[in-house]
């Protein structure tokens, strides 16, 4: 009988010398093999747990990599390379302050230690902390000035810093000197998203895959590509595509919460968002972005309470939380904590563009204002396209305040060029469309059919008509009374409409049974949303493309139009930098273009629609009389009057439209004939409404 084989004795420093040689080589699995062999024969061996946790690492298993390294950093002998790089997985899962001790662990056992000086400037990077982080990666380029990764975390830092071109010029340095180094490529992606270059950054970001299939950042920022490139489904690809190898990485959370919230698919978005702040408790995104959709569910001191942790946690979030929570109290009609909000983040953020543009839309400007001049020396500086866009809505809105309209226009001008820049948009669809609608609802095949929903429903108000039309101010009165609630600029009909096909003519052709049948898909959405109200108003301007469809879906609706003089309306528009889909807005004559094609179709519904479904309300009769016009408002509806209607800018309820600081006021007469000062700006608009400013 053979003697069994015997393994030959290894000391320990050859144990790890071998397992160090079998990963080089590319065979972990040995290499793991000896490592837990090491670690039975001596617990708690750090070099052994470093390694281990290098390969989990490298495998994109995060949390077991942090543990191993956790377990290496707890012996006294661990190097202090251990430590920088435990500092580096922490800041990738999120964990920046346990990150940041773990960076400074390092450098006290190895000041030399240039590697940690470099994790250690990305960690205060992502914690907002600007200054210090460029000191640090400036002390590592001078060390190592051909180090591709300093260069790439340097280029990150300048990018907080709003120093663009710097960033740019580092990024394109590491690839230079490594081509086949991922990071840059990523980090370029991102910037190129923000100024508009989406088919450039789109390719920036697939080479950073191409070179390593597990970079998070790249799936991140090809996300906000597509996204930018209003493309949801492929940002929700890239997304999942994610999540299959990373799916307990916070940012991918986060991220998905954020599109599924834009989608309007709050359920599910909540849902990511709480999965985002289990896997990264510590991250500001996380918090931010169940923020964002705590406040579209419209659960906003929950809101308001995300927004402030995201503020106070380590990371970049502090300008959007301070932002968010000032625009919160804005809608909610809270102006004196908005206005403190808004100085506040000012005060930190001087540069901040978002916060100069919505604090604008709340301040009232005069000749002695002291924020114009501040505003007027951020333009000079470099900037994003999109800052530089909102700067100049806010200098536009501010000279208008003062009506100088030289000055005004020129910056509205400037600003409505560069976010007509970022679309593409046929003014000739909206012509079409108008003709193909009047064509195939004709007067003589109209009829509504019985009225049968359950006396539990909540009855439909649509409010139509066009942007800044007084839409807005109508809902406000009428949200105003006890027996309506308000419910905002709800997207619903639209999606039901969608889902069936080409509107007009996929709808013009369904069975009476199939139209009452989505009829009852919009009511089982909207009546959760009534609090018990009888009423409720849908104040989708853009429904008037639907105001025929209505009584066919659902025959118990009314239909309130709202109009104002056209140049005033159109000029309204003009000077708003809308978040929602308002394309037709952004060039005078295709605004102009537009608005004819909406006044012709809203002549058609008032040949067909009968008066006990469709009423039409002025803008300037509701400033001449409020109180005249509620009372037939209220009439229309079949309610008794209430004297809340006429301090309708005392109801407390969210706002969340253009017009969210106009409500909160009394009613004013300065918005009427506003245009005329303006006539020498707005030929073109005046040129495609067939307006004479002289007649």
């Amino acid at each position: 009988m053979s003697e069994p084989h015997q393994a030959p004795t290894m000391t320990l420093p050859e144990a790890l010398q071998r397992a160090q040689a079998h990963w080089q080589a590319g065979q972990a699995a040995q290499a793991e093999h000896l490592c837990q062999r090491i670690l039975a024969s001596f617990p708690g061996q750090p070099d052994a747990l470093h390694l281990l946790g290098l390969m989990a690492h490298a495998y994109g298993r995060l949390d077991p990599a942090i543990e191993h390294l956790r377990q290496a950093c707890a012996s006294p002998q661990a190097a202090a390379v251990y430590w920088s790089n435990l500092a580096e997985m922490l800041r990738q899962r999120g964990q920046l302050t346990e990150g940041e001790r773990a960076a400074r662990e390092a450098l006290a056992r190895n000041p030399q230690l240039s590697g940690a000086w470099n994790n250690l400037g990305i960690l205060l990077q992502e914690m907002g902390r600007f200054d210090e982080s460029r000191e640090y990666l400036e002390r590592v380029r001078a060390v190592e000035p051909e180090n591709p990764r300093v260069l790439n975390n340097l280029g990150n830092t300048c990018l907080r810093q709003r120093d663009f071109s710097s960033a740019e010029r580092y990024w394109r340095q590491a690839m230079a000197i490594d081509p086949a180094y991922p990071q840059p490529y990523s980090n370029l992606a991102k910037l190129l998203t923000d100024r508009g270059e989406i088919e450039a950054a789109i390719e920036a970001g697939r080479r950073a895959i191409t070179l390593d299939p597990h970079l998070t950042d790249a799936y991140i920022n090809l996300a906000a590509a597509e996204q930018e490139r209003q493309n949801p489904a492929a940002a929700l690809r890239w997304v999942e595509a994610l999540l299959a190898f990373q799916p307990r990485n916070g940012q991918a959370w986060s991220t998905k919460a954020t599109l599924l919230k834009e989608a309007e698919r709050l359920p599910e978005a909540l849902q990511a968002a709480e999965q985002a702040v289990q896997h990264a408790p510590e991250s500001a995104d996380a918090e931010y972005a169940r923020g964002s959709v705590l406040q579209a569910l419209g659960r906003h001191e929950e809101a308001l309470a995300a927004y402030a942790k995201a503020g106070e946690l380590p990371g970049v979030k502090a300008e959007d939380a301070l932002i968010s929570q000032a625009v919160l109290h804005m809608e909610q009609g809270a102006r004196t904590e908005a206005e403190r909000f808004f100085e506040r983040t000012i005060e930190r953020f001087p540069r901040s563009a978002s916060a100069w543009y919505n604090w604008a839309d709340l301040h009232r400007f005069t000749r002695e204002d002291a924020l114009l001049p501040r505003m007027q020396a951020l333009l000079e500086q470099e900037l994003l396209p999109r800052d530089r866009m909102l700067l100049d809505f806010a200098l536009g809105k501010a000279h208008l305040d003062l009506q100088d309209s030289q000055r005004a226009f020129a910056h509205l001008h400037a600003g409505n060029a560069a976010k007509r820049a970022t679309f593409s948009y046929d003014p000739a669809q909206a012509d079409a469309l108008a003709e193909r609608i009047i064509t195939l609802f004709p007067k003589d095949k109209w009829h509504i059919p019985s009225i049968s929903q359950a006396a539990t429903e909540a009855i439909p108000v649509f409010v139509v008509g066009m942007p800044r039309s007084g839409t807005s101010l109508i809902e406000q009165i009428l949200a105003s009374h006890s027996a309506i609630h308000g419910a905002g600029e709800l997207s619903d009909l639209r999606r039901i409409v969608d889902a069936v096909g080409i509107y007009p003519e996929a709808l013009v052709s369904l069975p009476p049974e199939q139209l009452r049948s989505l009829g009852q898909q919009y009511r089982d959405r909207i009546t959760p949303l009534a609090d018990k109200a009888r009423y409720l108003v849908d104040k989708m301007p853009a429904n008037f493309f639907y105001a025929g469809l209505v009584p066919l879906l659902l025959p118990e609706a009314k239909i309130i139009h709202c109009r104002r003089d056209p140049v005033d309306t159109c000029l309204s528009c003009y000077s708003k930098n809308f978040s929602g889909e308002q394309r037709f807005s952004y060039d005078l004559q295709e605004l102009g273009r537009f608005y004819r094609a909406y006044a012709r179709l809203m002549e058609h519904w008032r040949h067909i629609l009968p008066a006990s479904q469709f009423l039409e309300v002025d803008y300037e009769a509701v400033v001449d009389d409020q109180e005249d016009q509620t009372r037939r408002l209220l009439d229309f509806l079949g309610l008794d009057w209430e004297p809340g209607c006429k301090h309708f800018y005392e109801t407390r309820r969210a706002v969340k439209t253009a017009s969210v600081n106009q409500v909160r006021k009394p009613i004013y007469r300065s918005s009427v004939g506003r245009w005329k000062i303006h006539a020498a700006q707005l030929q073109p608009l005046l040129e495609a409404l067939e307006i004479d400013p002289d007649a």
